[in-house]
């Protein structure tokens, strides 16, 4: 699909792997097409991306929280998870919009500026959610049949989770403090102060500790996007940019071409070959692309997390009774579409 579709239309295809991490899907992608032509990114859409990732990241892992839950036996929790995630899709559709699906990252930049009052939102939100978190806490992680059903089980090690390609909340459970917003940032993550939270156990109980100690760091990312969003544009002024702004293009011919010509075709990429990976909700994204100076990609390869997590499940699953494979597969936190791709 990637190599029939201009690299402009390809946008929405994306939005469909994850379909839970909403515009980290996107970022993954546009990160590679930037990087193949020499696109440089305008501060404040750095920081509208980075605030929308953040608050996909925490969406997210609000469906895996209560559904996780679930599949180990406790009901009510999905039903209080999936309010406080319509919370932040109120958000998100008011910036974007879309909700689960907003196609809004764009080549250089995103579709349009904040709305206004899209601070008086975010605000809410991160004043509202804490005491959510510490609720949640009680309820699930501190709920001895939950740690019953958890606790010890589907344990692998750091060397197993390397072997086998794990990446995210699975990978830092068995210890390695690896995040790829620390150790390779990309988008301007090394502006932000944030703790990669870890865990020494490798077990389903850790990888649940992991992803409720990441909402945490997120909503801390979030509150300094909201604090310190920079003026200026939100697009890049790059001619590869796609489109440019409407209103300049009854004004120079030069725009109106450029407008004209990456509607109807689509930007022509340099060629080359890039690949960004970045810290989606489940573990490593990334796409690899290469270019032969066309209007479409030569070759789109996508690399997501749920794929090499799924690979692992018969290995440690093994010996394990049919109730500890709920666990298992629940802590591995996978979306079929992203192992489909």
């Amino acid at each position: 699909m990637g190599e029939r579709q201009s690299w402009h239309t390809y946008i929405p295809y994306t939005d469909r792997i994850d379909y839970l991490g909403g515009v980290n899907n996107n970022l993954a992608y546009l990160l590679s097409v930037e990087k193949l032509a020499g696109i440089h990114i305008p501060q404040r859409a750095e920081v509208i991306r980075v605030m929308l990732c953040e608050l996909f990241r925490i969406a997210s892992h609000l469906v895996w929280y209560g559904t996780f839950a679930q599949d180990v036996g406790q009901l009510s929790p999905v039903f209080y998870m999936f309010t406080d995630r319509e919370k932040i899709f109120n958000i998100i559709e008011a910036v974007c919009g879309g909700r689960m699906h907003p196609n809004w990252f764009r080549i250089g930049g995103v579709a349009q500026d904040l709305p206004q009052g899209w601070d008086k939102l975010v605000r809410e939100f991160v004043r509202y959610f804490p005491k959510k978190l510490k609720e949640y806490d009680k309820m699930v992680m501190r709920n001895a049949l939950f740690k019953a059903r958890t606790v010890g089980i589907g344990v692998f090690s750091l060397e197993e989770a390397i072997d086998w390609g794990a990446t995210g909340p699975n990978l830092r459970a068995c210890g390695l403090e690896w995040d790829m917003r620390k150790k390779r940032p990309y988008s301007g993550y090394e502006n932000y102060e944030f703790d990669i939270p870890t865990a020494q156990n490798g077990d389903c109980y850790d990888r649940a500790v992991v992803r409720v100690q990441e909402m945490w760091e997120s909503l801390r990312i979030i509150e300094q996007c909201l604090e310190n969003m920079p003026e200026g544009p939100y697009k890049s002024d790059h001619p590869l940019a796609t489109p440019p702004v409407k209103q300049y293009t009854m004004q120079d011919i030069e725009t109106l071409i450029h407008h004209f010509l990456h509607v109807s075709w689509g930007p022509v990429i340099p060629n080359g070959e890039a690949m960004i990976v970045t810290e989606a909700t489940k573990g490593w994204n990334s796409y690899y692309l290469t270019s032969d100076g066309n209007t479409a990609p030569y070759r789109v390869r996508v690399r997501t997390p749920s794929f090499a997590h799924m690979q692992m499940i018969p290995y440690i699953s093994r010996g394990y009774t049919v109730a500890d494979l709920l666990s298992i597969l629940g802590a591995m936190d996978y979306v079929l579409a992203d192992i489909d791709r």
